[in-house]
């Protein structure tokens, strides 16, 4: 008899223990490589300080290079001195997107930004990204041999010229609702690079043939996509977050497929046109979009990518993906009582 799929949210919490388990090591390496540098400013130390102990608990790219490392038939402890600089330049890379959307808080917390200002912000992210690149020119032959170093200096090389290629052609979606789904889909494509890089990096670390990185990279882009969309649905359930999406960002997917449908077009037009978006207008809009057939194409769309994600295993090693499976099940958003969920944890 087959064992039933774990549900996103079951799922999810077996992928908390495990990127626990897998990238504490490197996550607490990275804080304290940041931390040992000699900054003399007080307000500088106490920026990088709440970052690094209690902001950025990037646990997650770390543990993903392990798991395809060892997809791919490597060692997975071979990651961390890659693991370690990624987590830098992954942290500066957030906080320099905090600035640029003027993101004050996530997940509860206030961002660099949000607590310590734009200034100091830009500082903190710079020290990171330096920092990460130093001890990437660090790693050693022992640790990496110089062939497979060249090789993700360039897959690195690569994501950020297409990271900031999305963040600039996302500064145009501001404040506007005509964007068409596939136009924000080819932005989150792009965005989805930093996924991908990790995935590419992990396999070139484990040995892997140029036929499996090039499979990995392609479940990096499909997972990346997936946390992207995720994040969509969250911060429809996030009011400030909403807020900061509609005045700074593109708007999330649900809505802009919502906007397709010409039943409810100028319900929502009316309400998005509103000079600021109350707790009242927020709920008004949830239940529009769920009045519309905008969550089913939003719910197919993930379900698309998570097929794609998963075909991209094929050439893994088969004893060793189940993690990596495991995640793209927990990345999708949950699909029973999403209504009400929605009222009860934002609204």
């Amino acid at each position: 008899m087959k064992r039933a799929e774990p549900t996103p949210e079951t799922a999810m919490n077996q992928m908390l223990r495990i990127f626990k388990k897998r990238g504490t090591k490197a996550l607490e390496m990275a804080s304290k490589e940041m931390l040992q540098e000699a900054v003399e400013s007080k307000e500088a130390r106490e920026a990088l300080t709440y970052f690094m102990t209690q902001f950025w608990h990037d646990l997650a790219r770390p543990a993903l290079l392990s798991m395809v490392c060892e997809a791919v038939g490597g060692k997975p402890e071979v990651t961390t001195p890659i693991g370690v600089p990624m987590i830098l330049i992954s942290g500066a890379l957030s906080i320099h997107d905090d600035i640029i959307d003027k993101t004050k808080a996530k997940s509860g917390y206030p961002t660099v930004y949000g607590k310590f200002g734009e200034d100091l912000a830009l500082l903190v992210g710079d020290a990171l990204l330096f920092k990460g690149f130093f001890l990437l020119n660090t790693v050693t032959e022992e640790n990496v041999p110089t062939k497979d170093m060249s090789l993700i200096m360039r897959i690195i090389k690569d994501m950020f010229f297409e990271l900031g290629d999305a963040e600039a052609m996302e500064l145009l979606h501001r404040g506007r609702i005509d964007v068409l789904p596939g136009k924000y889909l080819g932005i989150v494509r792009k965005k989805a690079a930093d996924v991908e890089a990790h995935t590419r990096i992990g396999a070139v670390l484990g040995g892997g043939s140029r036929e499996q990185v090039e499979s990995m990279g392609y479940y990096g882009r499909m997972l990346g996509m997936m946390i992207i969309l995720r994040d969509d649905w969250i911060d429809l359930m996030d009011l400030e977050e909403s807020r900061n999406r509609m005045k700074r960002e593109s708007l999330p997917l649900p809505i802009l497929y919502a906007l397709q449908d010409p039943d409810v077009n100028s319900k929502l037009r009316a309400i998005l046109l509103h000079d600021t978006l109350g707790k009242r207008d927020a709920q008004e809009i949830l239940e529009t979009i769920h009045n519309s057939e905008a969550m089913k194409l939003y719910f197919n769309q993930m379900q698309e990518l998570a097929t794609r994600a998963i075909s991209g295993l094929n050439s893994a090693k088969s004893a060793s993906i189940k993690h990596l499976k495991l995640l793209v099940r927990a990345t999708l958003p949950p699909s029973t009582e999403i209504k009400e969920s929605a009222k009860k944890n934002c609204l």
